[in-house]
């Protein structure tokens, strides 16, 4: 079953810490079986809090987003990524 990783950014704290990250997530992702459906696009928070930006990444099964997420490579960016901004991520199965 298609799974789907939905990551908000919510507030930027460092950007620079952002900036590093991008290029070790990305270098973190080969290899896994990820489709990126959205990224940092144009958002409406409709309920809620108003968030900075939305990323959905889609894998093909929820074990295959858990391994991806749970890798060495991926933690060392993730890293980065929590240094920068205040963050809500989920991975949640599709239908």
């Amino acid at each position: 079953m298609v799974t789907y990783v939905v990551v908000i950014r919510e507030r930027t704290r460092d950007a620079a810490a952002l900036a590093a990250y991008t290029p070790k997530a990305q270098a973190a992702s080969e290899g896994h079986p990820m489709t990126i459906r959205a990224h940092r696009g144009r958002h409406l928070a409709v309920e809620g809090p108003e968030m900075e930006s939305v990323t959905i990444l889609e894998f093909p099964t929820f074990e295959d987003a858990q391994r991806w997420y749970n890798s060495a490579p991926y933690q060392e960016a993730l890293a980065h990524r929590l240094r920068g901004a205040d963050y809500r991520s989920v991975i949640v199965d599709g239908c």
